[in-house]
């Protein structure tokens, strides 16, 4: 497990913004999941799909799974988990947390996203 813990983004990996990683720990500890050491028994996992007006659709959220090939980062004591699969698609991604009058919520910015929207695939 590697330990990030400045905010500048890499490239060679997922990346998770101080505020992300705040609010992760208020989820953890309102649900009690933390354990006897002082971190959590869970991790927050993000997958990706093809698919979605960016080229990819996520999945976020939190597991106590691990699972062959997972390549887990450390954020100020959260753990976030990406399955092998997807690591080449969110390596330089960064998760933040977003909390306006006009939306709240996780947001994903992802390098690796195309900008364009397509309707399925093309006939031949």
């Amino acid at each position: 497990m590697t330990e990030q813990l400045e905010t500048e983004r890499r490239t060679d990996s997922i990346n998770l913004s101080p505020v992300a990683a705040a609010k992760v720990k208020s989820l953890l500890d309102q649900e009690g999941r933390n354990d006897l050491e002082g971190g959590y028994d869970l991790a927050l996992r993000i997958s990706v799909q093809p698919g979605g007006c960016s080229g990819l659709r996520y999945q976020l959220f939190f597991d106590e799974r691990s699972l062959d090939g997972d390549v887990v980062t450390d954020f100020d004591g959260v753990a976030v988990v990406v399955d092998r699969m997807s690591v080449p698609y969110l390596n330089g991604a960064m998760i933040d947390f977003v909390d306006t009058i006009e939306k709240q919520g996780f947001t994903i910015d992802n390098p690796n996203a195309t900008g364009s929207c397509a309707c399925g695939d093309s006939f031949h």
